[in-house]
């Protein structure tokens, strides 16, 4: 077996204890396969493996990598996880299924009114990003501000509100780790209880949270995706954005 196939199976492996080890079923968690700077090739072995859903960071590689594999589209499942600027949001909301990195109700804005550009797409899954670690160099709103932006995006069409997603300030310590992960839960459960009938909620239902490094603290609190790069398709080499 190639090494993605192995490191695939002991993802899933990682997932599956974390889950009953924080008393949850393993399919409460899905597997997103982060597979920015690595070649489509990459992304086949993955999902000959298995592995239907895909995360890219940059707009403009993302977009590549979904046209070159148009074919294989049907079983595929695109997600854009990376900072999205305004003059890029046309793009993602035209060839992506999901964004997670929404922080601001203008970028919401244009990707709504963007999708409304393909009727043949079905509405577009959309999560908020927290930036729960108050770092200066992350993207995402305060947590405080997290409800306000998610009530605005529910109102809007074609798109779809799914959750929050964030991305904590790198720590070895898993204490510290789970910690900031319980922080984005809680955000979350109190948006959620706090709209239980609103048709814009519907879906309300993802947590976004947790990588190679940090996978069994978020799934022990609560997170329901988890983005995994480097422990399935290895180191990344950097590339211009």
């Amino acid at each position: 077996m190639n090494s993605i196939v192995v490191n695939l199976m002991q993802v899933r492996q990682r997932i599956e204890l974390a889950a009953l080890a924080a008393k949850r079923e393993p399919e409460e968690i899905e597997l997103l396969a982060v597979s920015k700077t690595f070649p489509a090739s990459a992304i086949e072995e993955a999902m000959h493996a298995g592995q239907s859903a895909f995360g890219e960071n940059y707009v403009q590689e993302g977009v590549e990598k979904i046209i070159q594999l148009e074919k294989l589209r049907p079983w595929l499942v695109w997600h854009f996880i990376g900072p999205l600027q305004s003059n890029k949001t046309r793009e993602v909301a035209e060839h992506f299924d999901w964004v997670h990195s929404v922080d601001r109700l203008k970028i919401a804005e244009r990707l709504s009114a963007q999708r409304g550009e393909f009727p043949h797409l079905a509405e577009l899954q959309v999560c908020v990003q927290v930036n729960v670690s108050e770092e200066d160099s992350k993207s995402g709103v305060p947590l405080a501000d997290a409800q306000a932006l998610c009530d605005a995006i529910s109102k809007l069409p074609n798109v779809i509100l799914r959750g929050l997603m964030a991305i904590p300030a790198p720590n070895p310590d898993p204490k510290i780790q789970r910690e900031a992960f319980a922080a984005v839960r809680a955000c979350f459960q109190s948006i959620q209880a706090s709209h239980l009938v609103d048709p814009g909620y519907q879906f309300f239902d993802t947590l976004s949270m947790g990588m190679s490094d940090d996978l069994e603290a978020a799934i022990a609190e609560g997170s329901t995706m988890v983005r995994i790069g480097t422990a399935i398709f290895g180191k990344r080499d950097k590339i211009s954005k």
